[in-house]
């Protein structure tokens, strides 16, 4: 169950935590009870690309997802003709089972994902 949470502040300089796996993505969480395995929970954070900062793949989930661009730029699918490079604001809901990427940020971004399963 998610706690109560009421207009805390969020420090966007300190916290992060590198993202396994994927080597210039750094995430910070504001709520996170999300099981995958048991496909219940959600989970809301901050993901941070530095600047040159490519993820390895296409991803797939067994969850909704809402992304928000709040600063910087992402290019997806990367290293394909279909390419795209977006500026921040930009915004994505996608349904379980949705490939989206692999993406990357020449000068650096941050997003807000929320993710969450719907039962």
């Amino acid at each position: 169950m998610r706690n109560h949470i009421e207009m805390a502040g969020v420090d966007l300089e300190s916290g992060w935590i590198p993202l396994e796996g994927i080597p210039g993505l750094e995430v910070k969480y504001l709520a996170n009870d999300l099981d995958e395995a048991a496909g219940t929970g959600a989970r809301t954070r901050f993901v941070r690309f530095a600047p040159g900062a490519k993820t390895p793949c296409a991803f797939l989930h067994t969850y909704w997802e809402e992304f928000y661009l709040l600063s910087g730029d992402l290019t997806s699918p990367m290293d394909s003709p279909e390419a795209q490079t977006m500026q921040a604001p930009r915004y994505s809901l996608r349904p379980p089972g949705t490939p989206h990427g692999p993406m990357s940020s020449a000068g650096g971004a941050i997003a807000l994902e929320l993710q969450y399963f719907v039962k």
